[in-house]
């Protein structure tokens, strides 16, 4: 598995990382996920990014490897303490939630806490970076970051205070290309990409149920890239491959439940990097087609 370096943290990350929400979601079996997760790091993945907010999966990661700290770097995010759709900006909010995902992680530090999803106001008013400051003071993590998209992104950055960005990038999301990272390229930030795969939503005939996967769809009807009429792991192989194409990104984030969907995801990566004619090829359609709302999706 190919490494990076992750920014300025000193962090050498692999390209592929593990991205714990399905297993909260989608209540994986908690022997599946410590299949899934010893096999992972067996094979060489060291990522695994979680949140609070993913119902158990913070739990089921603690239980699973907290004896094998030493052989991944371990992110969480904070902002959401009871559930996603519910923000709580709270400084002492905030450092509570993080107390609380060290003890469900079994660690006493993580290597990197990010504000979830935080809005451009709450980034601006000062007091959610303060507490995530303090956080680092206290030795509850090495690192802060900033999970999110479009401007708050770019005031994240632009701020000067986070040590990484995760956003969202793929065939269909490709605002941070211009927007953000050149900046965070330029600051030194490690960059994490989160939906690195576009939520896979050439599996759907129709318009998906699920909500978040809509957008995502009817984007992929309008821009009716050439590859997408090869078979789906070559779809998704080309899909990721493109992400980690794009200049500045260290790591792409990929959930899943299924203790072998890791090899296969692994496996997208074997050719390497998307060759240039093929990557401008994927950002011309794109630039042709988007239109002005097509901002990046959190």
């Amino acid at each position: 598995m190919e490494k990076r370096a992750f920014g300025k943290t000193g962090m050498q990350v692999s390209v592929l990382g593990f991205g714990g929400g399905e297993i909260g979601f989608e209540k994986a079996p908690q022997e599946d996920v410590a299949r899934l997760l010893n096999g992972a790091i067996d094979a060489g993945l060291n990522v695994i990014d979680t949140a609070e907010c993913y119902i158990d999966s913070e739990e089921k990661i603690g239980n699973a490897i907290s004896g094998r700290r030493k052989d991944f770097h371990l992110f969480t995010k904070c902002g959401h303490p009871d559930s996603p759709g519910v923000a709580d900006w709270r400084p002492d909010s905030l450092l509570k939630s993080i107390e609380r995902s060290l003890k469900r992680l079994k660690t006493d530090r993580v290597d990197l806490v990010q504000l979830h999803t935080c809005t451009l106001e709450d980034l601006q008013r000062g007091e959610v970076i303060s507490a995530l400051q303090k956080a680092r003071e206290k030795g509850y993590a090495r690192f802060i970051g900033y999970s999110g998209d479009s401007k708050a992104a770019k005031y994240a950055i632009e701020c000067g205070v986070f040590d990484t960005l995760q956003t969202s990038l793929n065939i269909v999301d490709q605002e941070a290309i211009e927007l953000t990272l050149p900046l965070a390229r330029a600051r030194g930030m490690g960059v994490i990409a989160k939906r690195p795969i576009a939520n896979a939503v050439w599996r759907y005939a129709t318009r998906p149920d699920v909500g978040y996967h809509q957008p995502y769809w009817e984007r992929l009807q309008k821009l009716k890239y050439d590859f997408l009429k090869a078979d789906p792991a070559q779809i998704a192989a080309t899909a990721l491959r493109f992400t980690l194409t794009v200049p500045g990104v260290d790591v792409a984030i990929v959930g899943t439940k299924n203790p072998d969907r890791w090899k296969a995801n692994a496996k997208l990566l074997e050719a390497g990097p998307l060759p240039a004619d093929k990557f401008e090829a994927i950002r011309k359609r794109f630039k042709e087609t988007a239109d002005a709302p097509w901002i990046g999706l959190t």
